[in-house]
């Protein structure tokens, strides 16, 4: 039995939730989500919460039942909270800043990387060496933070490139004579 999907989702105050089938959609006061479950979970809205239940005994019922209440939670927290993942840039020279609807980055390349801002993200940049992507998806929040570090991940001599913050940076002696 799955620990995480026998728990419910509470709802909390200004978020409104309904189940059509297998959508599940969720309003609240940053925006609205929705998301279609698997045809072997079923979800349903009371009280308490929202309670998401396996439909049989099959590996596969079970293996998606923890998956489809994370996916529930993320949502309703989404749409009441919002998520942030937050950017540290180490490096001489390397600077991040907006543009208009994107963020240009100043990564010791020969040339500045442009990166657009999606839709439904919104980037911030309070100094030049960090960046704040926030948004109410889970998903894309750190999907996009996964792009904009792919552009210099930090490497193992000197810690120079873009890390998120708190992330630990093993580090290497180098050569020696």
């Amino acid at each position: 039995m799955s620990r995480i999907g026998s728990k419910t989702v509470e709802i909390p105050d200004g978020v409104t939730a309904s189940v059509d089938g297998q959508q599940v959609s969720v309003k609240g006061p940053k925006g609205e989500l929705s998301v279609t479950l698997v045809k072997e979970v079923s979800a349903a809205v009371s009280d308490e919460g929202i309670k998401v239940g396996a439909q049989g005994e099959s590996k596969r019922a079970q293996s998606m039942w923890g998956l489809s209440r994370s996916l529930v939670s993320n949502i309703v927290l989404g749409v009441a909270e919002g998520f942030t993942k937050k950017l540290e840039i180490n490096g001489v020279g390397y600077r991040a800043q907006i543009q208009g609807s994107n963020l240009q980055l100043a990564l010791g390349f020969s040339h500045d990387v442009v990166y657009p801002v999606p839709e439904g993200i919104k980037i911030e940049c309070p100094t030049q060496t960090q960046i704040i992507v926030s948004g109410i998806d889970r998903q894309r929040v750190g999907q996009v933070a996964a792009e904009i570090r792919s552009y210099r991940p930090p490497e193992p001599y000197k810690g120079k490139g873009i890390k998120y913050e708190g992330e630990y940076i093993f580090r290497k002696e180098g050569k020696k004579k």
